[in-house]
């Protein structure tokens, strides 16, 4: 019978350093593939191919048939919390996500956490398949958006590049958008606690939009909501790791590693990996951070950072992935060559 101990990812989370690390891509399950394409087509729109675990299962283990990850990914998408809590929430080919959105005190009252999770019940039986349909030796990530991207998602009612209503709201009234944040806070415990109830090994904590923020107020949007988040859901599932991946958080990330109390954080492709390894990597496990954009041009440019970032956080406990998700253009073999490089250090 596999142990938890013969999952390299639960190994390097435990602060193990590896001969040949673990690793996994974000979005590794996407448009990139034409598998993926073809099952795409058989759900009208993403919330509905997100709600069905026939579809989320069969994408979801599409990667991994084709390069060995070693950890799957539940298919899902941060904003089922927001479809859950009751705002109205689209995704329009072209244009991405648009939700119905949310900017007073009257508009959150009507948000609700009845029936959270039987909303979400869709999401809980694909994380149960998958936990008995991956490999024995592959690990199982759930996984939830942080508090302060989803809340700027549902301010704006769009993705942004600076997210201005939200930061106006959150500096000028800090007391009403804080609740905002509570209920979040809330939700994603909820979630990620029943995640791991039907299955989940490992969860990562998505706040993409983390960068944004000055320190003042990253302190008080990331960090301390995070902490509150990671400790709910630690007090239910100790024994389960999470990766927080505050993107662009730069000096940051020091404040965020030492006090959220996540056991590893996903870096994005800013952060220098000699001063990750030597300011980062002694308080926690490091995952990240190739610029998907060199996974798209492949070649020897692509070899070479792979290379250079292996050597360099390859030295502790480590996680190879991305500094962010693969985009659609990304050409298969590339990924099949990466695989190659990563495992030959086995």
């Amino acid at each position: 019978m596999i142990q938890s101990s013969d999952k390299t990812m639960l190994r390097a989370l435990a602060g193990e350093t590896l001969s040949r690390p673990p690793f996994w891509l974000m979005r590794q399950a996407g448009r990139y593939l034409a598998e993926y394409r073809a099952v795409r087509k058989n759900a009208r729109n993403f919330l509905e191919f997100c709600h069905s675990p026939d579809l989320a299962v069969e994408v979801t283990l599409q990667p991994l048939r084709r390069y060995g990850m070693d950890a799957a990914i539940l298919f899902s998408d941060i904003l089922v919390i927001p479809d859950a809590l009751g705002q109205k929430v689209e995704f329009r080919e072209g244009e991405g996500p648009v939700l119905q959105p949310i900017r007073s005190a009257a508009e959150l009252q009507a948000l609700s956490l009845d029936g959270l999770l039987d909303h979400m019940a869709p999401i809980f039986e694909t994380v149960r398949r998958l936990s008995h349909e991956i490999p024995e030796t592959t690990a199982l990530i759930g996984f939830a958006g942080a508090p302060w991207t989803v809340a700027t998602y549902m301010v704006e009612g769009k993705g942004s590049k600076d997210y201005p209503i939200t930061r106006s709201w959150a500096y000028g009234d800090p007391q009403t958008f804080s609740k905002l944040i509570d209920l979040l806070v809330e939700a994603t415990a909820l979630y990620l606690i029943e995640q791991v109830k039907n299955g989940a090994e490992i969860l990562q904590l998505f706040d993409s939009w983390a960068g944004v923020l000055p320190p003042s107020e990253f302190r008080r949007w990331v960090i301390e909501p995070t902490i509150t988040l990671v400790q709910r859901v630690k007090a239910a599932c100790p024994d389960v790791p999470i990766i927080g991946f505050p993107r662009g958080a730069g000096l940051q990330y020091v404040d965020f590693v030492r006090e959220t109390g996540v056991d590893g954080v996903s870096l994005d492709s800013t952060i220098p990996v000699t001063w990750a390894a030597e300011t980062l990597q002694p308080h926690c496990t490091l995952q990240g951070n190739m610029d998907n954009m060199l996974l798209v041009a492949g070649g020897t440019a692509m070899e070479q950072e792979l290379n250079h970032i292996l050597d360099v956080l390859g030295q502790g406990p480590f996680i190879f992935n991305l500094g962010h998700g693969i985009v659609p253009q990304t050409p298969p073999e590339h990924v099949a060559r990466l695989t190659e490089i990563i495992q030959q250090r086995g």
